[in-house]
């Protein structure tokens, strides 16, 4: 067994595992072994991208290091789901915290990329991976603040992959109901805020036949309110645009708001595609084409995502002001 699957699913130390997995789960027993071979195919990839990235980097670059591969989410316990074998169409996606030892390393449009997109196509992997990519440093950083996000992962998650000898996770801190309950509130007010008006900008472009324009807005519009359910719930949200990225993520916080998007219906798909893709395409591409057809079904899924988003949010909300005023 290689470096990148010596952690998987053996519950104790392995050759690539060091002493800071002690406080971390290892076992992949509560899953299928369907399921834990595609986990080892997925940390393969991860250090074979490295790999190859080192190879044709300068002498700093080579001496960065991929430290820790986490499993995170609901694949860490027993919430994920996999509807799409019965033909409901929702499927929970593997939650993977990519840990590297310098910021080099955590530029998607350098290292990362091609990773994803071999995840995407690997015959071997039927379950789609989303995957972030953070220092050490930082973690630990955002572990010392209490933040929730990668304190829930350093507790919960499984360590599939640790280097030998890399410094272990931060103890994580805790964060008063009183300040978390600060935090959503901010995250609530200003992206809420933001998504509107996107969505009053939109409404504007598409008004003046701006069809390219109204795109771009929609997307921010989408943008910020995945981002704002993410922050809310959870504090955190990936540095991204990528729409199905931040759909996945939210998705599996609240499944509620697998609602807004219609699954596996044509034209509708292509339709989330056509917006996802606006971020670029709409500003800088002349092939770019939407139309007004296209944007009003985009425009009325987006309300829908809105309303789902605030129900989402305003119940967590209530949570955490309720734990904040409890004696």
């Amino acid at each position: 067994m290689g470096p990148a699957t010596a952690a998987i699913g053996v519950g104790c130390s392995g050759a690539g595992e060091s002493e800071s997995n002690a406080t971390m789960k290892t076992s992949l027993d509560h899953l299928p072994s369907s399921k834990r071979r595609e986990l080892a195919r997925v940390v393969e990839i991860v250090h074979e991208e490295i790999a190859d990235a080192q190879a044709l980097a300068g002498d700093r670059q080579r001496r960065d290091r991929l430290l820790k591969v986490v499993l995170f989410g609901s694949y860490a316990g027993d919430k994920w789901v996999d509807e799409k074998n019965v033909g409901k169409g929702y499927q929970s996606d593997y939650d993977i915290l990519i840990v590297v030892s310098h910021d080099r390393l955590t530029d998607g449009s350098a290292w990362w990329y091609k990773a994803e997109d071999r995840m995407l196509y690997e015959p071997a992997i039927a379950t789609p991976v989303n995957f972030i990519v953070h220092t050490l440093e930082k973690v630990n950083n955002a572990l010392a603040e209490g933040h929730y996000f990668f304190s829930d992962i350093v507790r919960e998650g499984i360590a599939l992959y640790d280097l030998k000898g890399s410094s272990p996770f931060a103890t994580p801190r805790s964060m008063t109901a009183e300040r978390a309950f600060e935090i959503a509130e901010k995250h609530y007010d200003q992206l809420i805020a933001s998504a509107e008006r996107a969505l009053v900008n939109y409404q504007d472009d598409l008004d003046r036949a701006w069809m390219n324009d109204a795109a771009f807005m929609l997307h921010q519009a989408v943008e910020r309110l995945y981002s704002c359910l993410l922050l809310v719930l959870t504090n955190y949200s990936p540095p991204t645009h990528n729409l199905k990225t931040l759909r996945r993520m939210a998705e599996a916080l609240d499944q509620r708001l697998v609602e807004a998007w219609p699954r596996g219906r044509k034209p509708y798909d292509r339709y989330f595609e056509l917006l996802r893709r606006a971020y670029v395409e709409a500003r800088y591409s002349e092939d770019h084409e939407i139309g007004g057809e296209e944007l009003d079904w985009l425009g009325d899924r987006v309300k829908a995502l809105q309303t789902l988003t605030e129900q989402a949010c305003r119940e967590h909300l209530d949570r955490l002001k309720a734990q904040a005023e409890s004696p």
